[in-house]
């Protein structure tokens, strides 16, 4: 690795290399500042699960009591930034065609907060983990999604259009709140400081994806049966992002405290027990009550007599876990019937070229509902220079 970075100023000379690598334009920013950012207050000063419980939080990697411990938030850390610069790798392109002026910038600016996102991961990297962080900083910038090779599968998928764009900051968006929440308790205090900022950038991303939607189904281009087949293609994805239901490096996360459940803080004052052995099954429940909630809210805006939009059960197309490649329906239900049935199911259950092509002329009316940009969006410049 002839460019491995040595210093903080290396690496943003070689991040400025994958911006043009990858075609993004560093115009399309605006006036977004790419800032490292802490919230040293929200992090808390004293180890709160785990069996280090009740001692001063590590402000040094050196205080993490074992290798195995430093290397587990590394992989953490760098898992975490290698999916934000893949996410700009696969969207980069959708700005050239989005449906809005508000569109256009709302991407842009999730693609600019992811980039300060996968900013502050190789920042903790370059400056507390020494060479091992440097070379893991320098990789981030080395695997593309477009080449196949980041480290979680769903961050290599093709985004070829604006509504896998909306289901996607709908629903694996909201995966990564979870996983930031998770961390924002971490006994890495320079973790756990990093979550609060980036948590808030989060929400717009979120909110990208169920106004998107909303607007979706207001215009009432997209055919709701289609609409459909991208909430079970994403939201299962979504799903494997949790991880195995019972994953030993989610049990010894906890157990050293640098990762803890969803709503830890919360969970701890009523006294909620841990299971240590199925942290990202119960993770993975929370995530699908809340999707749950979500898509309830869009079934209020379908017109009247409309068969409500689903959420596909768990268990449906899993990639990974104890249900990997496993035939359930998206009600969940076990699928006894042959191959042929199945493959005629799934091809009733998920986008097929077919509806892709269809896709194409139904993007060429008006087929998201206008929203206007305030002055503020207008004049941050955001988007503006695509």
């Amino acid at each position: 690795m002839d460019n491995l970075p040595n210093t903080w100023e290396d690496w943003i000379s070689n991040f400025t290399e994958w911006q043009d690598r990858v075609g993004y334009n560093r115009e399309w920013m605006g006036d977004f500042d790419l800032s490292i950012q802490f919230d040293w207050d929200r992090a808390g000063d004293v180890i709160e699960f785990g069996d280090y419980a009740g001692r001063a939080k590590w402000e040094r990697s050196l205080q993490v009591p074992h290798q195995s411990m430093r290397d587990a938030l590394v992989s953490m850390i760098t898992v975490q930034g290698d999916t934000e610069f893949a996410s700009v790798e696969q969207q980069r392109h959708l700005l050239a065609s989005a449906p809005t002026d508000y569109d256009r910038y709302a991407a842009a600016r999730i693609m600019a907060e992811e980039q300060r996102h996968g900013w502050q991961m190789a920042y903790l990297l370059m400056t507390y983990f020494g060479q091992q962080g440097r070379r893991e900083a320098q990789k981030l910038l080395e695997r593309n999604a477009q080449d196949g090779d980041r480290l979680l599968g769903a961050f290599n998928r093709p985004m070829p259009h604006w509504l896998d764009f909306f289901c996607y900051t709908m629903f694996v968006d909201r995966d990564g709140k979870f996983q930031l929440g998770m961390l924002s308790t971490s006994a890495f205090k320079p973790l756990a400081a990093s979550m609060g900022p980036m948590l808030k950038e989060e929400s717009f991303h979120l909110g990208t994806g169920s106004n998107g939607l909303r607007r979706v189904i207001k215009a009432g281009v997209i055919p709701l049966d289609m609409l459909q087949k991208f909430f079970n293609k994403w939201v299962s994805t979504a799903h494997d992002l949790f991880g195995v239901d019972a994953s030993s490096s989610a049990h010894w996360s906890y157990v050293w405290g640098v990762k803890g459940r969803w709503d830890e803080r919360k969970k701890l004052e009523a006294g909620i027990e841990v299971d240590k052995e199925v942290l990202n099954e119960e993770a993975r429940g929370h995530y699908h009550t809340e999707i749950v909630a979500e898509v309830g809210k869009l079934n209020g805006y379908l017109p009247e007599g409309s068969a409500p939009l689903i959420v596909p059960h768990e268990n449906f197309n899993r990639a990974i876990g104890a249900f990997k490649r496993q035939r359930f329906t998206i009600e969940g239900v076990a699928f006894e019937g042959s191959d042929e049935e199945w493959d005629a199911y799934i091809e009733a259950a998920l986008p097929t070229a077919a509806d892709e092509e269809l896709l194409k002329e139904l993007f060429k009316q008006e087929w998201v509902a206008n929203k206007p940009m305030s002055a503020r969006q207008i004049a941050s410049g955001i988007g503006a220079k695509v």
